[in-house]
């Protein structure tokens, strides 16, 4: 008699991300909820009169953001690391299809080729990352108040201030746009993504 031996489950589900990068993510994604956190506790009237402690909040949210490019260093030791870093600084027509479906709120997914990661993906890791380096910079010259022109503090603070408002902004939509695809959290979470998820919504990603 012989014995049918079944194709393990885990043959549906493909590898996305390493845990290297999983770490990554989660720490770069603590320290930026640490520097909005403290932040609206320091520029939100009711929040600071709640937290109190205004110095010790102000080191945290200075240590934090020192922190915050940190694990994207650490992680340019990953091989697979740096090559989504290539795939996400890389834009094809593949790439401008999607975003002219999104535009003209096409729903079609024909109509949105993407491979790992697609156009709005790949915008918001590079604006992401161009603030970041923007906050670090204008961060820099308010806490040094020595080393630069009263004009660059002031110019700096303005900066940073309103930069702030707008990643506050950009985060919770990113945050929305993850909480409305459980299976793209579960990549994050895990590592892996069904086969079904990746064929319908990156089409063009070859693992």
């Amino acid at each position: 008699m012989s014995l049918r031996v079944e194709a393990p489950a885990a043959t549906d589900r493909l590898r996305r991300f390493t845990a290297a990068e999983r770490w990554i993510h989660r720490t770069t994604a603590a320290l930026m909820g640490v520097c909005v956190l403290t932040a609206a506790c320091l520029y939100v009237p009711t929040l600071a009169v709640l937290v109190g402690r205004r110095e010790l909040v102000v080191r945290i949210h200075e240590c934090a953001g020192l922190a915050l490019p940190v694990p994207v260093l650490l992680g340019l030791a990953s091989r697979a690391f740096r090559r989504d870093l290539g795939f996400l600084n890389r834009f094809g027509p593949h790439d401008r299809l999607w975003l002219h479906a999104v535009l003209a709120r096409d729903r079609r997914r024909s109509s949105r080729p993407a491979g790992k990661f697609n156009a709005g993906q790949k915008i918001y890791a590079n604006w992401i990352a161009g603030a970041t380096l923007v906050m670090l910079a204008t961060g820099l010259m308010m806490w040094f108040t020595h080393l630069t022109p009263l004009m660059w503090r002031t110019s700096a603070t303005f900066v940073h201030d309103w930069l702030a408002l707008t990643i506050g902004v950009v985060l919770a939509g990113h945050i929305g746009m993850a909480l409305g695809d459980p299976e793209a959290r579960r990549g994050l979470r895990t590592g892996s993504v069904s086969r079904d998820w990746a064929r319908r919504e990156h089409p063009l990603w070859r693992p």
